[in-house]
Formats: C-alpha cells, structure tokens, sequence
C-alpha cells in the first residue's frame, strides 16, 4: 500500500470530501486524524469507516479558526500517532451572500476559517513534518475561485488565498522535504449541495463538459496521489478536479445563485 505506516489529519472529515479523503488515504494504509467541528456523529462514522479497513483512526474535535483547539487537535494527533506525515486541509464553510449584503462578520467567519485557520495548519502540521525530516501538505480549494461565481465574494476570495499560499508554503518549505499541493474540487455531490439544491446534479452535469457531477470519493484519488510518492517531484501545484468544468467556464442559470443566497438569509 502506498501509504503504509504514514500518519494523516484531514480536517472537516466528518461527511462529505473530507470523509472520503480519510477514508481513501485509510485504505492505503495511513492511520487518520478525523477532525471535525460539530457533527460528532459523523466523524465517528468516518472513524468506524476507516477501522473497519484495518488501520487506526481517532475523531478529534477542533474548530480551525481558533487556536487553542487548532493546538489541543494537533497535540492530541501527537499522543496517538506519535507523528505527522500528510495535512489534508478540507474544512471551510460557503456562506452564500448577496454582494451588498457581505458584512465584515460574514466576511470574517468565512476568511477565519477557511484561509486563517488553514494556513495555521499548514504551519503546525510543518512544524512537525520539519523534525520527521518532510511530508506533504494537501489543501482542498475550488474552482469557484478560477471562474468567480455570484454571492461567494467572501468564499471565492479565501480560496484564491489558498491558492497563493500554497505556492508560497511550498517554496519556503521545499528545503525541509515537505511538499505543499492544492487539489480543486468541482461541483460534486455532498450532502450540502444535494439538501440546498435537490436539482443539484441535473442543474449542474449541463454545464460540466464529463456530462455529470462528481461524487465525494472521486476526489479521494488525486489526494492519495498528492500524498504519495507517485506525485515526488510536485509541489506548488494547484489541480482542478472538476470534470473539465474550469475549462469550459460555464455557469447554471443566474436563478440557482439567488437561491442559494436566500437559503442563507
């Protein structure tokens, strides 16, 4: 197994994207880190998930954007695997807002957790992977930040960050063995996407050039790809998993926007 005796957080790891990442990487052989802020009941279904292949995994509870929990997650990751070999930085919120009704509390929430807090990851999770002499650090982003789509200013500009930030994280740490990658997901079917929008895979496979959204494991691939040695000579790399959606540029019908943004009111 490529991963074998590595050791993985992957944050937001209670459903969707983050869950499947875990468990892709768990199948490969790493013990998993399962983070996540409120849905205790889903991570431990990513726990059970992940134990039932054989390795190790533990939940640890931790909202990114405050740093006393950011260092009770990492230190707990310390007391159980012993060591950090691959950061997966999935967790992040959405909140979809109208352009004129972007508040600096919105715009905060969305930049704390999303751009902060995983740059505090990265930093801590290279602290670590400094002393073990390397390692591999994996943000998840969107294409939302290539394409610009109406009432995600906030969310769009944060993921853009990302992507800046992984080039720079990989250049500085380059010299310690710790490679940095970030992996663009397109539309893809989570819960969230399926519960605000129950035309979602219909209203978005029109605009994909594959024909059809995403499901959450098909996003585990490239993350186990990007953690391993297949992927040794990359780093600062910014990937688009989307169907060739970003190739394409196109867009549903102005109305799902506004939808999204009144289910957010």
């Amino acid at each position: 197994m490529k991963l074998s005796g590595k050791i993985a957080l992957v944050t937001g790891a209670s459903k969707g994207i983050g869950r499947a990442i875990a468990i892709g990487l768990a199948q490969e052989g790493a013990s998993v880190g399962v983070n996540y802020s409120s849905d205790l009941k889903g991570a431990m279904e990513t726990v059970k998930k992940i134990e039932e292949l054989g390795v190790r995994a533990v939940a640890i509870k931790a909202d990114i954007s405050k740093k006393d929990e950011r260092d009770i997650m990492f230190k707990k990751v310390l007391d159980e695997f012993g060591g950090l070999d691959i950061m997966v930085n999935n967790a992040a919120v959405t909140e979809w807002t109208p352009l004129f009704e972007t508040t600096e509390e919105k715009w905060d929430k969305v930049m704390n957790i999303n751009l902060k807090g995983t740059f505090f990851c990265c930093l801590e999770a290279a602290k670590i992977m400094k002393e073990r002499g390397g390692g591999n650090i994996i943000n998840v982003s969107s294409n939302c930040e290539r394409l610009g789509v109406k009432n995600l200013i906030a969310y769009s500009s944060s993921k853009g960050g990302i992507h800046a930030m992984t080039r720079q994280l990989a250049c500085e740490l380059a010299e310690y063995g710790i490679r940095v990658n970030t992996m663009a997901p397109g539309p893809t079917n989570v819960e969230r996407n399926l519960t605000d929008d129950p035309e979602y895979k219909n209203r978005w496979k029109k605009v994909v050039p594959l024909g059809r959204t995403a499901e959450p494991e098909e996003m585990a691939g490239i993350a186990v790809f990007l953690a391993s040695n297949d992927s040794s000579y990359m780093t600062g790399q910014i990937i688009f998993v989307d169907g060739g959606w970003t190739v394409q540029g196109r867009l549903p019908d102005i109305e799902y926007f506004e939808m999204a943004a009144a289910k957010r009111r």
